[in-house]
C-alpha cells in the first residue's frame, strides 16, 4: 500500500528560505578569500529557483551555506525564519556525486534516514516504495548501486533525500556528471516530482538551458566575490516539455543569460579577453563561437 503524499509534504507554506546580507570569507595558503559577498536571495514555499554563474563565483559555498554545512562571516541565513546553525533533516541536500551505500539496497538506501528517526519498518518501507514509484524505480528497490546507471543512482539519491520529508530540497550540480541524454530525462523527472511534491527548491547548475527549464527564477551571480548580478523571472508555462527550449521565448532567455555570465567571466580573466577580441579569433565550437560557450 503506498502512503499518501500529503502525509510526508502535509504544510505547502513551509520552506521559505531566507539569505539576507551574506558573505563568507576563508583563508587559503595565499591568504584570505572572500567567496560570497552582501547577497540577498529568496525561495518562497514550493518555488523551484535556480542559481548560475561563472565558475567559482560561489554557488556551492551559498547553497552549502543554506544546508548548514557552512556558517556566514556576516549576515544570516533562515529557513521558515528560523536561523540556519547546521545541517538539518529538514534540509535535503543531494550532490553531483553519487553518495550512495553501496552495502544497502535502493530501498535500503532510501530508507535510512527515516530508520536514524526511529520510522517503524512497515512504514518506512511503505514511504520508500512510494518514492521510489514517483521515481520509476520500484522494479529495482532491491538492487545494489553498482548495478545502476548514473542516472539511476542520483534519482535515488533524490528519493533518498526527499525521504524524510524535509522543508526544503538543495541540488549541487546534481546532473553535472550524466550524459546528455540522461540529464535531459532526469530534469523531466525531477520536474514531476517536484510538482506533485510542491518542495521548495534550490538548485546549483552550470546549464543555462537546465536552469531556465526548471525554474520560476533564475540568479545569476556575479564573479568571484560572487553578488546577485541579477533575478531573471521565468514566465514559461508549466507543465513544461522539451520542445518548448526551441521557443522564441526560451531563446530570449537563454540569450539574456548568456550575455550575464559571459560578462562577469570576462571579468573574472582580469580583462585579458574582450568581446572583440573573441569574435576576431573566429574560433568555432560544435557550431558556436567562443563567446557564446564561455
Amino acid at each position: 500500500m503506498e502512503v499518501d503524499m500529503s502525509e510526508m509534504f502535509a504544510n505547502p507554506s513551509k520552506g521559505h528560505i531566507e539569505v539576507r546580507n551574506f558573505s563568507l570569507s576563508y583563508d587559503s595558503i595565499e591568504g584570505p578569500v572572500q567567496a560570497v559577498t552582501d547577497t540577498q536571495i529568496h525561495v518562497k514555499p514550493g518555488e523551484f529557483v535556480s542559481i548560475v554563474g561563472p565558475s567559482g563565483c560561489g554557488k556551492s559555498t551559498l547553497l552549502n551555506a543554506v544546508a548548514g554545512f557552512l556558517k556566514p562571516t556576516t549576515g544570516i541565513v533562515t529557513v521558515d525564519g528560523e536561523r540556519v546553525n547546521g545541517p538539518s533533516a529538514e534540509r535535503g541536500m543531494v550532490f553531483q556525486q553519487y553518495s550512495l551505500f553501496p552495502w544497502k539496497t535502493v530501498r535500503e538506501n532510501v530508507e535510512f534516514g527515516l530508520k536514524m528517526r526511529g520510522m517503524a519498518r512497515s512504514q518506512r518501507e511503505r514511504a520508500a516504495r512510494t518514492l521510489l514509484g514517483l521515481a520509476g524505480l520500484e522494479a529495482f528497490e532491491k538492487h545494489y548501486p553498482e548495478k545502476l546507471s548514473g542516472g539511476m543512482k542520483q534519482r535515488v539519491g533524490i528519493v533518498r533525500a526527499l525521504a524524510t520529508g524535509p522543508k526544503v530540497l538543495l541540488l549541487d550540480e546534481p546532473f553535472g556528471a550524466l550524459d546528455a541524454q540522461t540529464r535531459v530525462i532526469m530534469q523531466q523527472i525531477l520536474t514531476n516530482m517536484w510538482q506533485r511534491l510542491k518542495i521548495s527548491v534550490l538548485f546549483v547548475t552550470h546549464d543555462i538551458d537546465e536552469a531556465i527549464f526548471l525554474s520560476d527564477r533564475v540568479y545569476c551571480m556575479t564573479a568571484r566575490p560572487g553578488s546577485i548580478k541579477a533575478e531573471i523571472p521565468i514566465p514559461l508555462e508549466r507543465p513544461r516539455q522539451q520542445a518548448m527550449m526551441m521557443s522564441s521565448e526560451f531563446l530570449g532567455l537563454r540569450r539574456g543569460l548568456m550575455s550575464l555570465i559571459r560578462e562577469e567571466s570576462l571579468k573574472a580573466m582580469g580583462g585579458e579577453i574582450t568581446d572583440m577580441g573573441m569574435q576576431g579569433l573566429n574560433i568555432e565550437l560544435h557550431g558556436h563561437s567562443l563567446a557564446d560557450v564561455i
